[in-house]
């Protein structure tokens, strides 16, 4: 445990498996207390308990990014717990158009990639926008991919999650510029391919290697970094 982290406290939507419970390992390991933000707050629970820790608060919240009303609820319910929010970590998302591209998807499919992927990220910051504002130095990152960058679109690419991704860079961007005066920093970052239900078994790196970065933007990055995009702790292009 680092004792600097001790008392702060992060939020991590889909943080139940994969790269976002790789996160909330890692941050609860430096001391943060981490709400488990998920659709079934069931498996947030079982989450919470295999990350028990003597020196960190675990909770889970039940928080579906395509829904506002789960948003607003989510958002009250941590302002009676507590009085402010120093990361979010906008991790939730999906990629379920493997194989498809801009001439076959459908427009639900598009939508629902976007909603997630993207327009949650924005929702989810709307809500808990005041409690971040309290907390001093506040971050939010944004985890992208490599897939949204502009260099990276292609017909190879899966169509909604690449445009996706697209938009929560841009996020990344209008948000910095917006919350900057607040003094609120926001950063995307592509964690790599990551061995998870979406990276698949023949991905080349462990969850705990796609988390890195994001732990080190919620900890050590500088706030003149704001805005930016992120790879191995490195900045690289949009």
């Amino acid at each position: 445990m680092n004792a600097q982290y001790k008392g702060k406290t992060a939020l991590v939507t889909g943080g139940n498996k994969g790269i976002g419970f790789a996160i909330c390992k890692g941050l609860i390991n430096l001391g943060f207390d981490v709400i488990i933000a998920t659709r079934s707050l069931a498996k947030g629970k079982e989450a919470a308990a295999q990350l028990k820790s003597p020196d960190s608060r675990i909770a889970a919240m039940q928080l579906d990014v395509t829904d506002d009303r789960s948003i607003f609820l989510a958002a009250q319910a941590l302002t009676r717990s507590c009085d402010r929010l120093d990361v979010l970590i906008n991790n939730a998302g999906i990629l379920p158009d493997r194989g498809l591209n801009l001439l076959n998807i459908s427009r639900d499919m598009l939508d629902l990639t976007m909603h997630t992927n993207a327009f949650g990220a924005v929702s989810v910051t709307q809500a808990f926008l005041p409690l971040l504002a309290k907390a001093p130095a506040a971050r939010i990152i944004n985890i992208s991919s490599k897939y949204g960058q502009l260099d990276s679109l292609s017909a190879s690419v899966p169509a909604a999650y690449g445009l996706s991704k697209l938009a929560l860079n841009g996020t990344t961007i209008m948000l910095a510029d917006t919350l900057r005066s607040q003094g609120i920093a926001v950063y995307a970052m592509c964690p790599g391919w990551v061995r998870t239900d979406m990276g698949g078994a023949a991905a080349t790196r462990s969850p705990e290697e796609g988390a890195d970065t994001a732990i080190w933007l919620a900890t050590e990055a500088g706030p003149e970094l704001s805005g930016k995009f992120f790879g191995d702790r490195q900045e690289i292009s949009y």
